[in-house]
């Protein structure tokens, strides 16, 4: 299991994440979508990714509006593996624009 990361290394990180930010012990991103199927096109495809690597986020859907709370429940905090799934869900953000 994934240790938690230190304050200095999330700092470093948070850098290569532009569009989340930490918030009580975990990586949050908001996004605005173009439709309401737009915005379940995009859990479906994040739910697939989480179901591959065993690593689940919350998601707040709220019409076309999608907020992403990542953090490693079994820690309770931010590990490489948020790091890495708020990456993989920035690439299915990017592929959409």
């Amino acid at each position: 299991m994934a240790e938690l990361l230190s304050d200095d290394q999330l700092n470093d990180v948070l850098p290569k994440l532009p569009d989340w930010t930490a918030q009580d012990a975990a990586l949050v991103r908001t996004v605005e979508l173009a439709s309401f199927p737009q915005a379940i096109m995009v859990v479906n495809r994040v739910a697939e990714i989480a179901e591959n690597d065993n690593h689940h986020p919350d998601i707040d859907i709220r019409y076309k509006t999608l907020t992403f709370r990542l953090w490693t429940h079994v820690k309770g905090g931010i590990t490489a593996l948020d790091v890495s799934l708020a990456e993989e869900i920035d690439g299915v953000l990017d592929a959409l624009a």
